[in-house]
């Protein structure tokens, strides 16, 4: 609870001894247990605390009530039995209390630990009552509970009295108002007021807890199943308000206040309370489920975006305040996660100038008074007229509340709460926003961890994939990635574009097994090993093949599949390759797609000696090639054909003029659950095709002398100039007669024009580069050959071509 002047002063222990007096003096209500236990979240940083006591038959603990986050959180049962080997049993039994790390927790054969959870555990005999109930508290600061929190929860046993509300008879009438519901069948008896509420006669109902939530608003069924479900609730008081449907007019508000009760022998869990309209209650009711109900919202909140939401709206709201504002610390500066309401004009002026329109940030020492809150990490509340610094003043001149928000043994962050006409804050509203602070440090301290991660996982997978698409000759290409929301592993899929000689493109998509950093890794190797492999000039089977033999080779559990398309630009042609991938779609131009089932072999690194047979694609201008990962296509409620049926429905439909706004409509519908890669080309056609010529230089005495004569009647078939000629004449003598003295096997001379630039490249079986002289004497016989081609060439260089090379030059003719 939040405490001020000289009762801020005292210990927790004096501050607790004064909370439970003020609790416990009143008179018997049905709420006072409940507000006994939020006092160990408040008193002692717990995030659970929960009442046990026997069962009607005595050998069962069972569960009577509970406050903070659910217990499925941290794996506790509803019921442990007295003579088993758990900690509630061995408290019972010895009567002293005990204080368990993760350490001793991991050995308690009762005791389930919910996964990547650390966090300690204390159970004490509580002595309100008999004697036979034990309060159990679970915190998950690193140090435990230190000794005054051993205090706190001493004191708050001793107050703790568990009266079990007996069951109604079998035969009991049940009131207008009141219902009971059977959690095993989901069979419910309902009083005559709550027929009336739902607009139902008794001849109508059938007894279904089903046929009465189908009169609610949809919004509201997922509050309702958290109370009608078993497996998502403690035992306990519940209380929660909903709507049901009307036949005319606006939905019907109603207030449920329910108890879950622990079955018997041979008797199933029940849920009785009371349904009333929600308009004919006090306004200054307070809702004691709130607590719990943030503390579901923020067990399911995976980012620090989520966990903001999720107390802006449990708190705004009910506390019915002007606006609120929740940032992290980072270092010395709050970093804004959240302001509600949006508008800057909303906030102080100061806050405008200091975080400009995209509210980032702002340093803790421009507001004195909130680091200074910080520094002592409780809650602070300032009523309406207090003197503070312009900055705080105006968030909050009819009030303001500041909460800490503790988390992992440091302030996480900071909560502002500021209301523009005069507040009163009460006991219940107090305990309420110190209990909702505990909990938002905690879950957002875990929600950093996850964005931090998150950012991690995405940055690494961006850094395996291409940073940018080539510009393409004759065509446009665009890729999408797409990674899964099911969590932060990094997947498998791929995606490249590769331009290759003579205005060839390379297009790839692929996926390796598995949602890991392994399968990301083995990700790239695949992605660089096919694109070193097409860049060496290999035909798309032989690439393909190369990249099974490696994969087999890194004696790897993991196996991966890939489309490999070589296309064509001059020609307008194509060749598949397919290792257990999905097929390409084409799009024609007329509209009409193809899915090209050509026949594929199996993924890589699966068998050793596989076949990838190739199949050829005729592409018109105006076509477009698509490829895309199961991901896309394939989910839990329709196979991958019907997948596929649809993917290429949806791109017959498309406007290919537009390529990107296709790959965005296609991504539109994905589900998400697995990783997605999408490939996109549509292949207008070159503009302007070159023209070719090829020669094989046979190794005779005059294969120069041929290779010059092929080279003059090409040019002057071409319009080239003489002068020009005698330029690519030397060139060509030079390439050729290295080529013939330095290497053996096959040479083959070819001659590209486009566009006035010439382009001569002479191939050969060996893979070593051409070196350049770096000292040539007069007597040297030698040498001098690839000097003159650089001092003709407009450019030149080497090409890995099929185990050898390729040796160009370019020169730029005359217009």
């Amino acid at each position: 609870m939040v405490s001020e002047g000289a009762a801020g002063r005292r210990t927790r222990t004096l501050r607790a001894e004064v909370a439970l007096k003020a609790l416990t003096d009143g008179p018997e209500s049905p709420e006072r247990l409940r507000r006994v236990l939020e006092q160990v979240l408040v008193f002692t940083g717990a995030t659970l605390a929960a009442v046990y006591a026997p069962a009607d038959d005595g050998d069962l603990l069972c569960l009577v009530e509970s406050a903070g986050v659910p217990r499925t959180v941290y794996g506790l049962r509803d019921g442990y039995p007295r003579s088993g080997s758990s900690p509630l049993a061995d408290a019972q039994r010895t009567g002293r209390p005990l204080y368990l790390g993760p350490e001793e927790l991991a050995g308690c054969a009762e005791t389930r630990r919910a996964p990547a959870r650390d966090f300690h555990l204390a159970v004490l005999p509580a002595h309100g009552d008999d004697g036979r109930a034990s309060l159990l508290a679970v915190g998950e600061d690193p140090g435990g509970f230190d000794d005054e929190d051993r205090k706190c929860l001493e004191l708050i046993a001793d107050a703790v009295a568990c009266p079990v509300p007996d069951r109604p008879a079998e035969d009991e009438e049940l009131p207008a108002n009141a219902f009971s519901l059977a959690m095993d069948t989901g069979r419910v008896e309902v009083g005559a007021d709550i027929l009336e509420l739902f607009r139902m006669g008794r001849e109508d109902f059938d007894g279904r807890v089903e046929t009465l939530l189908a009169r609610t608003v949809p919004e509201d069924l997922p509050s309702l199943m958290s109370v009608v479900e078993a497996d998502h609730m403690s035992i306990g008081d519940r209380e929660l308000e909903f709507r049901v449907l009307q036949p005319t007019g606006p939905p019907k508000w109603l207030r449920l206040r329910g108890r879950l009760l622990p079955g018997g022998e041979g008797r199933p869990a029940r849920l009785v309370g009371t349904v009333a309209d929600a308009a004919g209650l006090r306004s200054d009711v307070t809702d004691v489920a709130r607590v719990q109900r943030l503390a579901a919202a923020l067990a399911t909140a995976g980012t620090v975006r989520d966990v903001s939401q999720a107390v802006v709206a449990a708190l705004r709201k009910p506390l019915l305040a002007d606006r609120i504002a929740l940032a992290e610390l980072e270092g010395d500066r709050l970093v804004v996660t959240v302001l509600d309401p949006p508008e800057p004009e909303s906030w102080p002026e100061l806050w405008r100038l200091e975080w400009r329109t995209e509210w980032p940030d702002a340093p803790v020492r421009a507001m004195p008074t909130l680091a200074a809150a910080l520094s002592e990490g409780r809650a602070r509340i300032w009523p309406a007229g207090t003197a503070l610094e312009p900055a705080l003043a105006e968030v909050g001149p009819g009030g303001l509340a500041v909460l800490p928000l503790p988390g992992a043994g440091r302030m996480a962050g900071a909560c502002l709460i500021g209301w523009d006409t005069p507040h009163d804050f009460g006991p219940d509203e107090r305990a309420l926003l110190t209990a909702s602070a505990g909990l938002a440090g905690q879950a957002l301290t875990r929600a950093h961890a996850f964005d931090a991660e998150h950012e991690l996982v995405g940055m690494l997978q961006r850094q395996l994939l291409p940073r940018r698409l080539p510009k393409l000759p004759g065509a446009v290409a665009v890729a999408r990635y797409l990674p899964s929301t099911a969590g932060l592993e990094l997947g498998g899929d791929w995606y490249d574009v590769i331009p290759l000689p003579d205005n060839h493109v390379a297009l790839v998509i692929g996926d390796v097994q598995g949602h890991s950093a392994g399968a990301a890794t083995l990700m790239g190797q695949m992605r660089t090993a096919l694109r070193a492999y097409a860049v060496e000039g290999h035909p798309p089977d032989v690439v393909v093949s190369h990249a099974n033999r490696l994969l087999m080779d890194m004696e790897t559990d993991l196996f991966a599949t890939c489309a490999y398309v070589d296309v064509d630009m001059e020609e307008g042609s194509a060749w598949c390759v397919r290792a257990g991938h999905l097929p390409p779609v084409l799009r024609h131009p007329d509209g009409a797609t193809e899915i090209a089932e050509d026949e594929g072999g199996p993924p890589l690194g699966v068998v050793l000696q596989a076949d990838f047979p190739m199949t050829p694609l005729r592409l018109q201008p105006g076509t477009l090639i698509a490829l895309t990962t199961d991901g896309l296509v394939e989910s839990a409620d329709s196979d991958i054909d019907e997948g596929m049926d649809r993917f290429a429905h949806e791109l017959a439909a498309s406007d290919p003029a537009h390529l990107g706004l296709v790959a965005d409509a296609l991504l539109g519908n994905a589900r998400r659950s697995d990783d997605v890669a999408l490939l996109l080309m549509r292949y207008d056609g070159m503009a302007t095709r070159p023209q070719r010529e090829s020669w094989t230089v046979w190794r005779v005495p005059q294969a120069v002398g041929h290779a010059r004569r092929f080279t003059r009647r090409t040019l002057r078939t071409w319009g080239v100039s003489a002068d020009a000629a005698d330029t690519v004449l030397l060139i060509v003598s030079e390439l050729v007669t290295n080529a013939l003295v330095h290497t053996d096997g096959r040479v083959r001379l070819d001659l590209t024009l486009v566009n006035h630039r010439l382009r001569v490249a002479v191939a050969d079986a060996s893979p070593r580069t051409p070196a350049k002289a770096t000292n040539i004497g007069w007597e040297a016989t030698g040498g001098r050959g690839i000097l003159l081609v650089e001092a003709m060439s407009d450019a030149w260089g080497t090409l890995p071509v099929s185990g050898g090379k390729q040796v160009w030059s370019e020169v730029t003719l005359e217009g």
